[in-house]
């Protein structure tokens, strides 16, 4: 037997049985009065995570002078496995109003009381370079990377379009359990396994270089700034009656350290639906991934990741709020709440300064059926799309749009309206980094497309109109990530696949293309290139990605079998000041005479491959040629000797003409 004091506290347990006991700390501290009540909380805790308490295998110390718990109690189950279970599925995890669970292996606890007393140095390990995740920025050739998973397989490539290919950097069967995910600035390949979740780097060969445990994960978000990773699994209860048992956490990638677990029914997770609402939880903007919210049911629950708790540990009470969406650049958080049926309370947009949770703006919505909220990249704007009832009726809509310019004095709100107010809104997209945005509305197959800016000729003033687009075949819009550029795509997962490349600083159509049966489009982070892909989950043939330039032409091709995932591999903000930015543009030419002379040496390389491959073909021709003439030779001396010496029958072919009859026949002419 062996005695463990932990905060004097002694526990008396067998040797073999330490790998079985868990210690769980950061509990309430109770009087007796409430100890009972404690322990079935506690009890029942882990017994929905399917794991048996040993009998008599509770301890939950108590204080002998004050007659209250200590905050912390030994939990011992039947097998290590279920011991090591219990820890990963509650540490972290909250534990009534502002308790969090710390959960530790007895036998990790007893570890660090034994530490010895006397000091020893700590030993010197050999320096090991860490990976670097940004060397693929470095390519001589500014080329970008992708991934593509077909079937089992998954490949990372660049995108050599100079040489009009793809080019393999890493290939690997059964890299991943469901499918891979880049990370928001491209540092890290995300792959999922039964045991959890790896994070892969480096320049060529992607080696994992953490590894997060999640058993059975099935979706995963990673933070702006790539700061934390949020880990999702909803596992069957073994009674069907029973509701889905759904858990949460968020690490913290660089340490692997698991910073909070959320648990609960899937219904908790879900907003006006039955599936999870992915993610569930949604980031601050910026990269220091200072807050995240979630939304509940007449609730706005934002945390702070100091110490991953609510912010004024409480929530936001918003009765009836049904969406909210942040600022991608600052801590702003705009909410939506409807009309509610009695039309005693009007439809409402706030925008809420955090931390302070202050309501800096707010517009009323009378008579709305729904409304869509659309931010601008640098958040200078927000767009509400509001469908309002056209009728007493309520059995017609119209839509427009309540734009709120936020980076202005006092916030100013615009209304817009579509030149035809019965037009439906079939997409609305913000030019990223810039201050227009396009609108395609009106009636199936054939809608308008219509282009606007925030800015007068003097970058002030009210939404103008730039043009209008009429009877255009387009039901999506894709702003190239540069702007300027746009694609209005027609058929995406059909059987059309029509691409119209337009250019909105010109106001022209660049090219109109057909790539039949496409169900994605993607542009590359630099926008020079876009991406098309068929893929194996709508269309069974012709799988395979295209590889665009940015003016429409088809630069190359590929076809794959069983492709179903194509993903361009994310570029980190560029370090330049925009002053930089600037005198680099002033001073392009410099530049572009390398660059020219580089793109000529690429252009000599390909026509001598060209020469090369016309050459290889002739001497192919050649051979095949000469090969039948000299199975012809070979068969007419047969055919000779077959014959003989007996002169051939010569045929003659005449031609007789007979005339068979004649008639007239009188035309009556009319003048």
């Amino acid at each position: 037997m062996s005695l463990f004091s932990y905060e004097d506290h002694l526990v008396e347990l067998d040797e073999t049985e330490f790998g079985n006991v868990i210690v769980v700390d950061q509990l309430p501290v109770v009087g007796m009065d409430r100890f009972e009540k404690l322990e079935g909380a506690i009890r029942k805790l882990y017994n929905q995570l399917g794991v048996v308490i040993k009998e008599d295998g509770f301890s939950m110390p108590v204080d002998s002078d004050t007659n209250t718990t200590n905050g912390y109690c030994f939990i011992e189950f039947n097998t290590p496995q279920e011991a090591q279970k219990a820890k990963e599925k509650t540490h972290g995890c909250k534990f009534g109003k502002s308790h969090i669970l710390a959960v530790y292996m007895f036998d990790d606890i007893e570890r660090l009381m034994n530490v010895k007393e006397e000091w020893e140095p700590p030993q010197i390990k050999p320096y090991a370079p860490n990976v670097n995740l940004q060397k693929w920025l470095t390519d001589e050739k500014a080329r970008d990377q992708f991934v593509i998973r077909c079937g089992s397989d998954t490949e990372v490539l660049w995108n050599d379009t100079r040489h009009l290919k793809s080019e393999s950097v890493h290939t690997l069967q059964n890299w991943t359990e469901s499918f891979v995910q880049w990370s928001p600035l491209g540092s890290y390949l995300v792959t999922l396994h039964k045991p959890g979740v790896a994070f892969c780097g480096g320049a060529s060969t992607f080696k994992p270089l953490m590894h997060y445990k999640h058993p059975m994960v099935e979706l995963v978000d990673v933070s702006p700034g790539e700061n934390y990773l949020v880990t999702y699994q909803n596992q069957k209860p073994n009674n069907p009656q029973d509701s889905n048992a759904t858990e949460i956490k968020i690490f913290n990638v660089r340490s692997g350290r698991l910073m909070r677990c959320f648990m609960g029914s899937a219904d908790e997770f879900s907003v006006g639906g039955s599936s999870v609402s992915w993610p569930v939880f949604k980031w601050a903007g910026g990269r220091d991934d200072k807050y995240f919210a979630r939304l509940r049911k007449n609730t706005v629950s934002v945390y702070e990741t100091e110490t991953f708790s609510l912010i004024g540990k409480k929530s936001m009470k918003v009765d009836n709020v049904v969406d909210i969406s942040w600022s991608p650049t600052d801590s702003i958080l705009a909410l939506f709440v409807p009309e509610q049926v009695d039309g005693n309370q009007p439809a409402r947009v706030a925008l809420i300064q955090l931390p302070s949770k202050v309501e800096i703006r707010q517009k009323n919505l009378f008579n709305v059926s729904g409304c869509k909220m659309y931010w601008q990249s640098n958040g200078d704007y927000l767009a509400v799309k509001v469908d309002r009832y056209s009728s007493k009726s309520k059995k017609s809509t119209h839509s427009g749009f309540e734009i709120f310019r936020v980076k202005e004095k006092d916030i100013p709100i615009e209304v817009l309206e579509l030149d035809n107010k019965n037009d439906q809104i079939i997409d609305f997209a913000w030019e990223p980094n810039g201050h227009r945005f396009a609108v395609i509305h009106g009636e199936l197959p054939r809608p308008d497309v219509s282009f606007y800016s925030m800015r007068t000729t003097q970058h002030t003033g009210r939404v103008s109109k730039l043009v209008t687009l009429k009877s255009k075949q387009a039901n999506a819009l894709f702003w190239s990530p540069t702007g300027k550029y746009i694609i209005l795509a027609d058929g995406l997962s059909g059987f059309n696949g029509k691409l119209e490349f337009y250019n909105v600083d010109e106001l022209v159509t660049m090219a109109t293309v057909e790539n039949f049966m496409a169900t994605d489009i993607e542009w590359d982070p630099t926008g020079r290139y876009v991406a098309t892909a068929v893929t194996s989950s709508v269309h069974e043939m012709e799988n395979g990605f295209y590889i665009w330039s940015f003016c429409g032409k088809l630069l190359y091709q590929t076809l794959k079998e069983q492709l179903f995932q194509f993903s361009w591999r994310p570029r980190p903000p560029s370090l330049l000041s925009n002053q930089k930015e600037e005198e680099v543009e002033k001073n392009l030419k410099q530049y572009l005479e390398r660059y020219e002379e580089e793109d000529g040496d690429v252009s000599v390389l390909l026509r001598k491959q060209e020469k090369e491959k016309r050459r290889m073909m002739i001497e192919e021709w050649e051979i095949w040629l000469n090969k039948w003439k000299k199975l012809n030779e070979e068969e007419k001396i047969q055919r000779q000797n077959l014959i003989g010496d007996e002169e051939e029958e010569e045929f003659y072919y005449e031609t007789i003409e007979e005339l068979i009859d004649v008639s007239e026949e009188v035309i009556p002419f009319e003048l």
